[in-house]
């Protein structure tokens, strides 16, 4: 069977092929051109009315920004025209007075006529594509039809053509003809790969596939291909054509299909798990409108892998083609899908959908039919045919209206949303007028760049309402957002702000998420990794940044670096070649590691010279393995060297180096091996050891971070290797890119209820910014929040989401690679509320006011104003100046004083008729537009003014309102008078005050035209006016300026003099008020400074200096700077005589500086016993140097001056190995930088100089010492928590032969084991310290290089701070007190680690001391510390605090004895007290009788034992568990009450057996068994007693039970005893044998046993004391409860 030619392998994704990027750029190159040339069709049209319609529609739209938009066409190109022609077009179309203005705007819509009609032509190349893939539809169904004759004739026609034959193009003559498809010519030889398709059946839909995308891009237009005969005007068309637009033409045809391989190519070299990715609809199914009885076809391609399945919905209901048999015909063929509905009725008008899904998502497109019923006279049949043109009854964009009207209704609004959410946009779309036919054009933006639909985006249009889904949002989706809605050539546009926020973090305070992860530079073994850091540090610097890939396919994530990076760009490298990854990063600081970022695009690793070749000749499929064929090589050529090798990027983790091939490298392929070396040296060393790199492009690690290095590169083929290129220069390896600076000038504006508009300047010397993040607190909160999560480009952001009337402050940060710069200086408060204007940054402003006339001669006047109130948020650009003629009082109609806005606030109006009476009004404009006009000012008569004295000064205002003082200034009167004017007076009143209470300011007039005005009172409002004079006298006062109070505003900066290091005088001011259009206007004398030669003028974001070149009397004056836009902010700065006299004296003094000194000269001992004299300059330059001076006579640097200058750090210092007498005297450092200079003395003589010698020499024998083992720090003590004290040295310059040894009062102590002085410290610990411990200790270190001691007094003072700290450690380790009940009364206890007797006891009972009786006894047992209470009464209860007083702090242990605790320990006693009576009293065997008696048959046998009890017991015997009594053999007596026998006269064997006497009284019963056994007679025996001789008795045991002891059972105890019930178990002791002596498991307690086991001897005779709380405790065994010292 034949196998497939190799590109018809991937025919599932031409869709994809066909949207790159590349190719779409083609294609709308290639479709603009064709417009241009067919402008001329469009002139005609009626899409741009020039009459009265454009006119009236734009004036509708107001005099606003939205107007331009209303005019744009299609293309931002020509969005700065339409801008301009709504600006003029729509200014005062509310009356006749606006047509000069509107006829002089009129021209520039004329030429946007033209250049709109470009345009006409989108529609009918919509539809050219469209056609395209009609044309693949039926190539599919002919492939299907004879499938095996297309795979014979198309494997003949479209096999490789020769090696050296030249590709063929697609002439320009046959561009509307299908043609056979000529197969992209390879150098490679050909390779044939079988096995590559299953079945049969995919190899037809193979070929079939490729047929169609050949017969596609075939004429590289994708216009229609069929054999289809040319048109005349079609003919024509083309005979028109130039040669150079043909061969343009081709050139582009030919561009195009070398993108269609490169992507080709591309998408089949990516590993195959790149190509799983959701449904995707590439061409959507388009509406419809058609008449009954027609037919009609919704088609639609989709992409996705694997292959999606696509059904089809008629409002919403699936499609079922067997329920209406030939209505419906569903195909779906290799990626192309279609709907075709027969004959048509009026019931199919419907919408109908598209739903394609696979394994990894699904999605809709959406798509209208509406059928017309014709109602005129026309022949049915002519509506059967498809092909039939619908031109007498359609109606397209072009013909039906001038323009659309496209507004949106229910608008989305700024968003809020956090990442991981579902976010959704939408607007309803109205348009008007409504075409059926046509749809819209649906686009979104994100920041200006076009969305296209993904698994993170969804967009969606039913017809009305464009709506966008982001799926999963994440921070990389913040951004401006902006619905397009076009038709034809007319587009509208809405915009809002979509905000993203970090989601939660998993640990608290760990960052947020990095975001916009991107693959730069991928190579066969690296990529280099790049992002953005996040806005949020979750309180603590991020220290860093981890890298994780994942390889496309599998869901495991790999870390690609263990230590954190802080440069925002890594190589990752140990990749796959051939694999496909995608990467995330995650940040980290101390408190965890933030959420991962969204994951990165997959990036094939490859080689870039791979990609081009994939690009440039296609390659076999992809099947795990890259297989490259290339042309045999002729004879081999050594390569010769790179060129142009250059460093294009350098970190401290890497250098990435670049170059350009050799023109020498033969007919086959190169390859490159990189060197590097240390810069300065000739040892150059190769750094891709194994592979040679096969692009000119590099990336080399593993270099030393601060080094400098060179590299190179040699050139190889199979003929050899190259000679060098040349070296680059000497890199460093380190950063080269800095983390910005702080921006500067943050400055808020108000904007709407909820936003703020704030601006900044960008940070000097910034270099790859990625933009700013920006934070705003509630003032006084301390709390900051980011305003945005996505990084903005540009130095303008809007904050929303800000609370209405609350005061805010921002500050902005810098973000590049580097990392984030500092913050910006916060910024001023501004309250959150709409500025003027309904909330737009810039409004028109409002009407100018107090019109008044300057001047009147015969046909003219002079009118003067005052500035508008509002102006608008910018600067007024000009004014317009209407009048109007008023007779009888009857106004007429307003005309146009001016064509040409006036900047001046006064303007002469010629024309005018005499004595005529005449209205005026004004309106101010700026960027925003005209402003509303003022009222018309009140009649003026048109008249020759012939009075003598002058008019009205005009424009007065204030400047430099301060709390006491203002400046005033005004412009000379227009009208003079008869004479000249010699001078002015102002006056003044409060506002309120009445006219008669106007004053002169000054008595005599003023020549100039300002007056700083002193005296005023803060807080009160004035008005000031100005009157001119001219020798007849005093004229018209000016219009009053409005009311001023007098205060100092907060924030208010003052002009500030300054001298720089150069001596230079300059004037600053800064402004942190400004608004974008803010300006600093600087004046000399209240005159604006124009190009002076004796001054400089800069001026930088906030800041304006004014720089004298040199200040002279020429420049005495008063300077004064104002910034515009703002309210009111100025200053001004007097410079006369005598200041200037003082700021040439500190020029002077800066120009011959001296040499700033950080410190003078000192000196200090170094640690060998060198002297260094030293002192410090604030900073030094490359070019500073210093003398060294002693005793007026200059030293050099030699063997006794080690002499040195460090410039960097502006430190001179002087080092000398030793002083000597002859050294004694005086020092002199002399500092010499440029022009500045200065020197410091040091005077060493007498005390002073025999003080540092000494001082020296003692340094000098302590570093001697410190050459052997010494000590560090001294011995010294400590106590630890188990309150033993250690004493510790810490020791250095140890070996191992180094020995230490310990003495205690001269007598050395042995220690158990040899120290390891691992940890540098030496310990001695000493055990229950205590007196006997006190003396002097001593610790020597010594090995061969000497030896060292450290010594420690523990006497007297030292010894009791010492004991002092011994019982605070034990005060501090005792437990809280307890509660016993004994035998005897109540105790109360604590534990302590140990016990001394310095640890002073004492106890407090309801805040009285207890006096210590035998009733009321205290004591410590062990390491128990207790209070009996014998016998208690009721008297006893209360709070008991036991005191430990430690020498220096009593510490405290309290117990409540009282209530409940009380009672049952009462309870507890008695019942213990009883228990021991009973014990005491009760019936018991003393002893006397052996377990085990064994006699000789005919012996007698004598037994007798001691009985106790009181009462005396009752005595009774048993054998063998039966009573037994007295008879002629055996004879039993008890007397005295306390005697008992047994006696048998003669033995026999019936005797043995076991014997038990029973005594008895009321408190208990106990028995005594003996076993007698009775042997044979086997020789003389006179009587047996016992085993006293042959056996040995075994201890004898008792049985006891008291008689209450029923009665406990059942009772509840308080403290629960040692002995539950009083069962003795009692040992008969041998007379021979050693007590045994208890083992106890405590350590310290074993110490004490031999001391207490005297006392063991009294345990039976006293009744055992509860102790169950040492028993839990594990503190002391039971018996130790009954003994210790008592008080």
């Amino acid at each position: 069977m034949m196998s497939l030619p190799f590109y018809q392998r991937h025919h599932e994704h031409y869709d994809r092929a066909y949207r790159h990027k590349a190719l779409s750029s083609t294609v709308s190159q290639y479709q603009k051109e064709t417009k241009s040339k067919s402008a001329v069709y469009a002139q005609g049209s009626a899409a741009y009315a020039r009459g009265s319609a454009a006119y009236r529609h734009s004036s509708a739209a107001g005099f606003s920004l939205d107007s331009s938009a209303a005019y744009s066409h299609g293309s931002s190109a020509y969005d700065l025209e339409s801008a301009a022609y709504s600006y003029g077009s729509t200014a005062y179309d509310h009356s006749a007075a606006q047509s000069k203005r509107s006829a002089a705007y009129s021209l520039d819509s004329e030429s946007l006529s033209t250049s709109s009609a470009a345009h006409s032509h989108a529609s009918e190349s919509i539809n050219k594509l469209a056609a395209a893939y009609r044309l693949g539809s039926e190539a599919y169904s002919i492939g299907l039809k004879n499938s095996n004759l297309m795979i014979e004739d198309q494997s003949y026609k479209m096999s490789p053509k020769a090696k050296r034959a030249k590709q063929s193009l697609v002439s320009e003559d046959k561009e509307n003809e299908a043609l056979d498809y000529s197969v992209p010519i390879f150098t490679g030889r050909a390779v044939n790969i079988s096995g590559i398709t299953d079945t049969e059946e995919e190899r037809i839909k193979e070929s079939a596939a490729y047929v169609a995308k050949r017969n596609l891009f075939a004429t590289g237009e994708g216009v229609s291909v069929s054999k289809v005969a040319k048109t005349t005007s079609e003919e024509e068309h083309h005979e028109k054509k130039s040669r150079k637009v043909a061969i343009r033409e081709s050139a582009e045809r030919v561009a195009m299909k070398k993108t269609l391989e490169e992507t080709q190519a591309f998408h089949k070299k990516l590993n195959q798990d790149k190509l799983l990715h959701a449904p995707e609809f590439i061409i959507e199914p388009r509406s419809h409108t058609i008449w009954e009885k027609e037919n009609v076809r919704f088609n639609c391609s989709v992409a996705g892998w694997p292959e999606p399945r696509v059904t089809w919905y008629k409002n919403n209901v699936p499609i079922d083609v067997q329920a209406h048999p030939g209505k419906y015909i569903i195909q779906s063929r290799y990626g192309l899908h279609s709907l075709e509905i027969t004959e048509c009725d009026f019931d199919d008008t419907a919408q109908y959908h598209a739903s394609a899904m696979n394994v990894k998502g699904e999605v809709s497109v959406y798509a209208s039919l509406v059928v017309k019923r014709y109602k005129g006279e026309i022949d049915a049949s002519l509506l059967h045919a498809r092909n039939l043109s619908l031109s007498p009854f359609a109606v397209t964009p072009h013909g039906y209206a001038s323009r659309f009207e496209i507004s949106f209704v229910d608008k989305f609004d700024v968003a809020f949303g956090r990442e991981g959410e579902t976010m959704s946009l939408g607007c309803t779309v109205v348009i008007n007028p409504d075409i059926k036919r046509f749809k819209p054009d649906i686009e979104w933006y994100r920041n200006g760049v076009l969305i296209t639909p993904s698994k993170w985006v969804q967009m969606q249009w039913s017809g009305e309402r464009a709506s966008l889904t982001l799926t999963h949002a994440n921070k990389e989706d913040e951004g401006l957002y902006t619905l397009r809605v076009a038709m034809g050539e007319y587009y509208e546009e809405y915009s809002g702000y979509v905000f993203v926020r970090d989601a939660d973090a998993e640990i608290p305070g760990a960052p947020g998420a990095p975001l916009d992860v991107q693959c730069l530079d991928a190579n066969k073994d690296y990529v280099i990794v790049s992002w953005k850091q996040p806005a949020v540090d979750g309180g603590n610097p991020i220290l860093g940044y981890f890298i994780d890939r994942c390889e496309v396919g599998t869901s495991h994530w790999t870390q690609c670096n263990e230590n954190p990076v802080k440069f925002a760009r890594f190589p990752v490298t140990g990749l796959i070649e051939g694999r496909s990854y995608i990467f995330r990063v995650r940040a980290v600081n101390k408190a965890g590691v933030s959420l991962p970022s969204r994951v990165s695009e997959p990036v094939a690793a490859l080689d870039p010279a791979d990609r081009a070749r994939l690009r440039s000749h296609p390659s076999a499929p992809w099947t795990g393995q890259i297989i490259v064929t290339e042309e045999e090589p002729a004879e081999g050529v050594v390569p010769g060297a790179p060129t142009d090798l250059q460093v294009i990027e350098a970190t401290k983790n890497y250098v990435v180096l670049s170059w350009k091939p050799p023109g020498q490298r033969g007919h086959e392929g190169i390859m490159y091996f990189v060197e590097k070396c240390v810069a300065g040296t000739e040892d150059w060393q190769r750094v891709n050891t194994e592979i040679p790199v096969k692009s000119p492009r590099f990336a080399v690690f593993d270099l030393s971070e601060g080094k400098s290095y060179c590299f190179r590169v040699r050139c190889c083929n199979s003929a050899g290797i190259g000679e060098p290129s040349e070296a680059t220069e000497a890199t460093v390896v380190d950063d080269k890119l800095d983390i910005p600076k702080a921006p500067g000038r943050i400055m808020p504006t108000r904007n709407t209820d909820t936003s703020v508009v704030v601006t900044w300047t960008e940070p000097p010397d910034a270099k790859e910014l990625v933009g700013y993040y920006i934070e705003s607190s509630v003032e006084g909160s301390g709390r900051w929040e980011p305003c945005n999560n996505n990084p903005v480009k540009g130095t303008r952001f809007i904050c929303h989401g800000l609370s209405n009337g609350e005061k805010y402050i921002f500050r902005v940060r810098a973000v590049n690679a580097a990392g984030l710069s500092e913050f910006s200086q916060e910024s001023e408060p501004i309250e959150v509320k709409a500025a003027i204007g309904g909330g737009l940054l810039h409004a028109a402003p409002s009407p100018p006011y107090d019109i008044v006339v300057l001047e009147s001669v015969r046909d003219s006047m002079v009118l003067g104003w005052k500035q508008p109130e509002a102006i608008g948020g910018t600067e007024i650009t000009g004014y317009y100046v209407n009048y109007r003629e008023v007779v009888d009082g009857v106004p007429g109609k307003w005309k146009e004083a001016n064509i040409k806005a006036v900047t001046e606030r006064a303007y002469r109006i010629q024309d005018l008729k005499e004595n005529m009476v005449y209205q005026f009004q004004v309106a101010a404009a700026n960027l925003a537009g005209v402003g509303t006009p003022s009222k018309p000012s009140k009649p003026f008569k048109c008249e020759e003014w012939t009075i003598a004295v002058p008019g009205p000064p005009h424009d007065v205002k204030c400047t430099e309102v301060r709390k006491d003082s203002l400046v005033l200034l005004w412009k000379e009167p227009v009208y003079s008078g008869r004479s000249p004017i010699v001078g002015y007076y102002v006056d003044m009143k409060e506002t309120e005050a009445k006219e008669e209470h106007w004053r002169s300011v000054n008595e005599k007039p003023l020549q100039k035209k300002f007056l700083k005005i002193g005296g005023l009172t803060q807080g009160v409002s004035y008005v000031f006016r100005v009157r001119a004079t001219n020798q007849a006298g005093v004229g018209k006062p000016s219009d009053v300026t409005d009311a001023v109070i007098a205060e100092t505003r907060p924030g208010t900066k003052e002009v500030v003099v300054d001298v720089d290091d150069n001596g230079v005088i300059s004037l600053n001011f800064e402004c942190d008020q400004m608004s974008p259009d803010s300006k600093f206007i600087w004046s000399k004398n209240y005159e604006p400074i124009e190009d002076d030669p004796r001054l400089n003028i800069d001026t930088k974001g906030g800041k304006s200096k004014l720089s004298f070149k040199d200040l002279g009397e020429d420049d005495l004056g008063i300077y004064s700077c104002i910034v515009t836009d703002t309210d009111g902010v100025s200053s001004s700065y007097t410079i006369n005589e005598e200041e200037m006299k003082r700021l040439l004296a500190l020029s002077h003094e800066r120009q011959f500086p001296t040499v700033p000194l950080t410190s003078e000269l000192a000196v200090e001992i170094l640690e060998k016993g060198e002297v260094r004299f030293w002192l410090q300059a604030e900073k030094l330059s490359g070019n500073a140097k210093a003398n060294f001076v002693f005793n007026d006579k200059e030293i050099f640097n030699g063997e006794k001056y080690k002499m040195k200058v460090d410039r960097n750090t502006g430190l001179v210092e002087m080092i000398m190995d030793k002083l000597e007498e002859k050294d004694e005297g005086t020092y002199t450092f002399q500092l010499q930088d440029g022009k500045a200079t200065n020197q410091s003395s040091l005077v060493l003589i007498g005390d002073v100089f025999k003080k540092l010698r000494d001082e020296a020499d003692f340094q000098k024998k302590e570093w001697h010492r410190k050459q052997g083992p010494h000590f560090v720090d001294k011995l010294g003590w400590e106590v630890t928590d188990e309150c033993n004290v250690m004493l510790k040295c810490k020791v250095a310059n140890i070996k191992k032969e180094t020995h230490i040894v310990w003495y205690k009062d001269d007598r050395e102590i042995m220690v158990d084991e040899e120290h390891d002085f691992k940890d540098g410290v030496c310990t001695l610990l000493i055990s229950e310290f205590s007196k006997k411990d006190a003396g002097t200790y001593e610790v020597i270190l010594k090995d061969d290089r000497g030896k060292d001691s450290s010594e420690l007094k523990l006497k007297d003072t030292a010894f009791a701070d010492l004991m002092n700290e011994v019982c605070r450690r034990i005060a501090l380790s005792a437990t809280d007190l307890k509660i016993q009940s004994t035998a005897e009364g109540i105790r109360l206890y604590s534990y302590v680690t140990y016990y001394v007797e310095d640890l002073r006891v004492g106890w407090v009972h309801n805040d009285t001391q207890i006096k210590f009786t035998d009733r009321m006894r205290t004591g410590v047992t062990g390491e128990q510390i207790w209070l009996q209470i014998n016998e208690p009464t009721p008297q006893d209860k209360g709070r008991y605090i036991m005191e430990l007083f430690d020498g220096n702090t009593t510490h405290k242990k309290t117990v409540d004895l009282s209530g409940q605790a009380f009672d049952e320990a009462f309870a507890e006693f008695q019942r213990l007290k009883q228990a021991a009576i009973a014990e005491k009293n009760r019936a018991r065997v003393l002893g006397g009788l052996p377990d085990v008696v064994t006699i000789q048959e005919g012996k007698a046998l004598n037994l007798s034992c001691t009985v106790w009890g009181d009462p005396t017991p009752e005595v009774s015997w048993l054998k063998n568990e039966k009573s037994f009594v007295s008879d002629a053999n055996c004879i039993l007596k008890f007397e005295s009450g306390k005697n008992v026998s047994f006696s048998i006269s003669t033995v026999s064997t019936q005797d043995s057996g076991k014997y038990s006497i029973v005594v008895k009284n009321k408190y208990g019963t106990e028995t005594s068994d003996v076993t007698v056994i009775v042997m044979p007679v086997s020789g003389q025996t006179d009587t047996a007693q016992g085993h006293s001789q042959n056996n040995k008795t075994v201890s004898k045991k008792k049985k006891a039970t008291t008689a209450s002891k029923q009665k406990e059972g059942g009772k509840k105890d308080f403290i629960k005893p040692h002995i539950e019930e009083i069962t003795a178990t009692e040992e008969t002791p041998d007379p021979n044998e050693i007590p045994p002596v208890e083992t106890e498991k405590d350590t310290k307690n074993n110490q004490r046993a031999a001391k207490k086991t005297a006392g063991k001897a009294g345990v039976a005779e006293k009744v055992p004391q509860p102790t169950e709380s040492l028993d839990r405790q594990g503190k002391i065994p039971p018996e130790k409860a009954a003994f210790g010292k008592t008080h």
